[in-house]
């Protein structure tokens, strides 16, 4: 399919589209959202296998039993390492959109996970030095980029009213493709095969994924990149309070995916295919909830329920502790897949903060009318880039206290106990800026009860 006639090609070549208005509902019924749908299920499809990719470790790490001679705070330090790549990709990946185009850079990001997935192919093998594996490692960082890239692409196609549903779509089916993974994972395992298995399967996915990108996807030519809302973004207090919270959800998150089946093979002396059969869950519940939180953060406001969302947490973490020391599996698990789920409501509903608060500092500069929606759109949109790459790096953050408390105690127990307090840090944070009482009428006390005009559904 090409660019509709009303959108004309660009003289640039390729598949661009040079006007694109989807806040024209004539334009949009007729041509434009037939166009976006399109671009949104190929988006999803790479974003997806770039999840995957990005947890790999999290899966092979499992089949490297003791021939590999790696021990389990090596693990740990691996799948740490991963995790900060992806974490720290998330920002130029932002911006790359609007150098190369949507769907030039959708076939770049797809094209670019081939690396990681042939490397560790070659490498998989028992003898291999763990510097080799780390670097390797490294590599696969890169897959976590994808989400940022693939949510500024969409967040281009689709008008405002429509935005809540797409970017949730969009983030909701790239995050599940962790769980894919790990099932993925479970039945290789399951018929007896290894590693290069696993990987023998995703990399002729990734080919699909890079040439349907090539075949119907399009670039928008409008779209350009706002520095200057990037820096005024960092420079307000907010976006570094909410990268606090989303450090606590989504970072809680992306750690736990990488970390519950290494704690479930070195604390409780599950096999491989033991620890796969029940890993998958979390993250599978994880990311089907996450549009909830929205929902609920919507009804209810996001604060509230990012607060009684924390208390949930502390409270399955609490239960994880007790578990832990006294070595009951069921209850482990248990109060593991209800902390997954809880960091999925948790993503929701700080996400949806964001653009209230934006909104109502807008309103306090005196502005108005489409003037403060233009402006709220402007900053939130530009700090939730930001928010999304600090809060990725909660994932090395639960891997390396992890790491810390097998080689200090032979278990996770330690690293549960950090976890609880950070938890509580977040609950006081949320309380004393969104919702205090008594606190006096600020931008930030405001946002608590503003409505977010924006609907980012998020990981």
């Amino acid at each position: 399919m090409t660019a509709p006639s009303t959108a004309p090609a660009s003289s640039r070549g390729g598949r661009w589209i040079q006007q694109w208005d989807p806040e024209d509902e004539t334009f949009w019924k007729q041509t434009g959202e037939k166009i976006a749908r399109r671009n949104l299920a190929f988006s999803v499809l790479s974003e997806h296998i770039g999840f995957s990719i990005w947890t790999l470790w999290s899966v092979l790490v499992l089949f490297m039993g003791p021939e590999y001679g790696l021990t389990p705070a090596d693990k740990f330090l691996l799948t740490s390492m991963v995790t900060l790549v992806g974490a720290v990709v998330r920002v130029p990946y932002t911006f790359a959109v609007a150098v190369f185009g949507g769907r030039n850079w959708t076939i770049i990001s797809a094209g670019l996970l081939l690396v990681p997935s042939i490397a560790a192919f070659s490498v998989m093998k028992p003898g291999t030095s763990f510097d080799t594996f780390l670097w390797i490692g490294l590599l696969a960082g890169i897959g976590g980029g994808n989400f940022a890239s693939s949510m500024t692409n969409i967040n281009a196609f689709f008008p405002l009213r429509k935005k809540g549903w797409a970017l949730g779509l969009n983030a909701g089916g790239g995050n599940i493709g962790v769980a894919a993974i790990q099932l993925v994972a479970l039945a290789v395992i399951g018929a007896g095969g290894g590693p290069r298995v696993l990987l023998g399967i995703y990399i002729p996915l990734i080919v699909v994924a890079a040439v349907l990108a090539a075949l119907f996807m399009d670039n928008i030519e409008n779209v350009k990149n706002d520095t200057g809302a990037a820096k005024d973004a960092a420079r307000d207090g907010h976006t570094w309070i909410m990268s606090v919270l989303y450090i606590g959800t989504f970072g809680s998150f992306i750690g736990y995916s990488f970390a519950f089946g290494q704690v479930l093979t070195n604390q409780f002396g599950r096999t491989p295919l033991q620890a796969t059969y029940l890993t998958f869950v979390g993250p599978l519940l994880g990311s089907l909830i996450r549009p909830v939180g929205g929902w609920l953060a919507d009804k209810y406001g996001g604060a509230k329920i990012t607060l009684y969302n924390y208390v949930a947490m502390a409270a399955a973490t609490a239960v994880l502790v007790a578990a832990s020391m006294q070595k009951s599996l069921p209850l482990f698990v248990t109060a593991f897949v209800v902390l997954f789920s809880l960091t999925g409501i948790g993503n929701g509903s700080t996400f949806k903060m964001i653009p209230g608060i934006f909104q109502a500092k807008a309103l306090a500069k005196g502005l108005a009318g489409e003037e403060a929606v233009k402006y709220g759109r402007r900053l939130s949109g530009a700090s939730m880039g930001l928010i999304g790459a600090v809060g990725a790096l909660g994932g090395v953050g639960i891997n390396m206290a992890f790491r810390q408390s097998f080689l200090s105690y032979g278990s996770g127990t330690g690293a549960f106990v950090a976890f609880l307090a950070y938890y509580a840090v977040c609950f006081a944070i949320t309380w004393a800026v969104y919702l205090r009482r008594t606190a006096p009428a600020t931008p930030a006390t405001a946002a608590a009860e503003a409505k977010p005009q924006l609907s980012y559904a998020e990981v």
